[in-house]
């Protein structure tokens, strides 16, 4: 084919297929065994007619040849079947296998790589971009491998049967990969849009699902359908474009290829006039020429396809190729933690924008409850993010009870800290599901102590399934505080040494707030905390508060000087 249809996208998927070779080898055997009995119609065919014509030593007796015939068909037949199962199986465990490597990098990537993109593109290249790639394996190569033996094999044949006529038809070969290579200029552009095209629909659908109480409550699904209506013209005008180009495509191909078999058959009859080539000779030579045109069109449908593929691979290829979160750069496991934390000289900032710290300093000591203001864009989350290695400083060093953070495993640090933040996330399960999620394996006793311990019990009793309610997606059949405790019992039932409390008052009322200050009073005991909070009525579980923004910190009413 005029492309090598191996592109970097395409060819760093390679190993996800040829991890399968063995399976891909019994296919190749089935297929090539497939092909060569197609190729054995048009000399059957050549048989019947010299049988019917009396031809000489060509003649065989008619219902044994269509018995033979019948024969070979239901075997291609049986081969066929065979084909389709082994490929169709193959492909969907090469999907399953690329869907894991996917969701095995999204796991690895850092925070803030979603914090930069929409959650639709990612679901896209589990669900379309996948299945498209399942879709090149199970479709195309199926007609790829088949197209080649029966072209090779038509050809031979001809050119055994009457070389002068193999000749001429191979003279069209020019024309019909200038046609493809024309086509396929224009499909390949359309096939990263239309790919783009379905990640921004789908991306519509699921921040509007994410946002209909607000579009209700603000009555804007008047927009919200104008905004799904543009996604979805648009994905559909690129579906039509490509299929237009991709419908002229084939009509073309066999144009040619018509006009190819009449040259031929007036070559063909050219040489039975002169005596060198009997009839029944022909009718062979005109079929193994309409064998050798089908797969110049099939190869022009595969040629589309591939184009359409390269899109979705380019896709995944870029995502594989995402930088995932730190790995591991020591081996040191964090255990026995007491709480002491240091920010020693640190520097950091997020690409393309202005450094968030530089040369920051601060120290907390074990026990101690630290609250931390400041205006948006500080450097609040940032420090919350760095301590659990969300990302590492782009200078100084993070440590706790002295051990660098960077030393240690990113599991055992994180194991040693417990965040509740502002925007609660909660799975679509049950209440103690949601509650046991770090600890999966704890038993009920434990899960209703730790909702105790965040004063939840009393309204998950009054759930209609208590501890087995299903609370919905993002646990939208409770209310705000309610979410807000279950996220905090989730924590103290993982009891870190460490605990985090990013603005996780922000839904409550000034009299829920009073009451759940005075709940965390008694849960933090010794523990090491950071609050970080706009809200002034927090401020007084603090031991101490840090400003950001001024870099200056106040003790009390004693300003300190980092």
């Amino acid at each position: 084919m005029p492309d090598n249809p191996h592109t970097p996208g395409l060819k760093a998927l390679l190993p996800y297929i040829t991890s399968h070779r063995r399976v891909l080898l019994v296919v190749l055997g089935l297929l090539l065994a497939g092909s060569l009995l197609s190729l054995a119609n048009p000399w059957m065919a050549g048989l019947l007619t010299a049988s019917v014509m009396n031809e000489g030593e060509r003649v065989m007796d008619v219902r044994l040849l269509l018995g033979l015939w019948m024969g070979l068909m239901v075997i291609r037949s049986l081969l066929t079947f065979a084909t389709q199962y082994f490929i169709g199986n193959t492909g969907e465990r090469i999907t399953a296998g690329l869907r894991g490597r996917l969701y095995q990098h999204l796991q690895a990537l850092p925070v803030a790589y979603y914090q930069q993109r929409r959650a639709g593109d990612t679901l896209t290249l589990l669900s379309t971009d996948a299945a498209i790639i399942s879709g090149f394996v199970t479709d195309t190569l199926v007609q790829l491998l088949p197209a080649l033996l029966t072209f090779g094999g038509a050809f031979v044949m001809m050119a055994w049967l009457d070389w002068s006529i193999a000749v001429v038809a191979v003279v069209f070969l020019p024309a019909y990969f200038v046609t493809m290579k024309v086509v396929g200029r224009q499909l390949r552009p359309l096939s990263r849009a239309w790919v783009d095209a379905n990640s921004q629909l789908v991306s519509v659908v699921e921040e509007n699902l994410g946002m209909l109480p607000a579009i209700k409550a603000f009555t804007r699904e008047a927009h919200e359908q104008g905004r799904f209506d543009e996604a979805n013209e648009r994905l559909y005008s690129l579906s039509r474009r490509q299929w237009r180009i991709q419908a002229a495509l084939s009509p073309l191909i066999s144009l040619l290829g018509g006009v190819g078999v009449l040259i031929l058959l007036w070559l063909g009859t050219s040489h039975i006039q002169d005596g060198q080539l009997a009839p029944s000779d022909l009718v062979t030579v005109l079929l193994y020429a309409m064998l050798l045109m089908s797969p110049l069109s099939t190869l022009a449908n595969v040629y589309g396809q591939v184009q359409r593929t390269r899109g979705s691979a380019e896709r995944l290829v870029e995502f594989l190729g995402e930088q995932p979160e730190p790995a591991d750069d020591g081996d040191l496991v964090l255990d026995n933690v007491k709480g002491h934390i240091e920010f020693r000289d640190v520097n950091f900032g997020y690409p393309g924008r202005p450094p968030v710290l530089t040369g920051f300093n601060l120290e907390i000591t074990a026990g101690e409850t630290l609250a931390i203001t400041g205006p948006n864009g500080a450097g609040k989350s940032t420090l919350a993010h760095l301590l659990m290695r969300f990302a590492d400083p782009d200078g100084g060093a993070v440590l706790i009870d002295g051990v660098n953070t960077r030393a240690a495993t990113i599991a055992s640090v994180r194991a040693q800290i417990g965040l509740v933040a502002q925007n609660v996330l909660l799975l679509n399960g049950t209440v103690a599901e949601n509650i046991a999620y770090g600890e999966p394996a704890v038993n009920r006793e434990k899960i209703e102590a730790a909702a105790r311990a965040a004063h939840a019990h009393a309204f998950i009793r009054e759930l209609p399934d208590g501890y087995d309610t299903v609370i919905g997606d993002q646990g939208i059949r409770l209310s705000g505080g309610q979410r807000q405790r279950v996220s905090l019992a989730r924590t103290l039932l993982k009891d870190p040494p460490i605990l985090i409390l990013d603005e996780a008052t922000a839904m409550f009322d000034p009299a829920g707030e009073k009451a759940f200050i005075e709940e965390c009073r008694e849960m933090l005991g010794r523990k090491t905390v950071i609050l970080i909070t706009h809200r002034p009525a927090s401020l007084a579980l603090a031991d101490r508060m840090l400003e950001l923004g001024g870099m200056q910190s106040e003790h009390g009413s004693h300003p300190i000087d980092l």
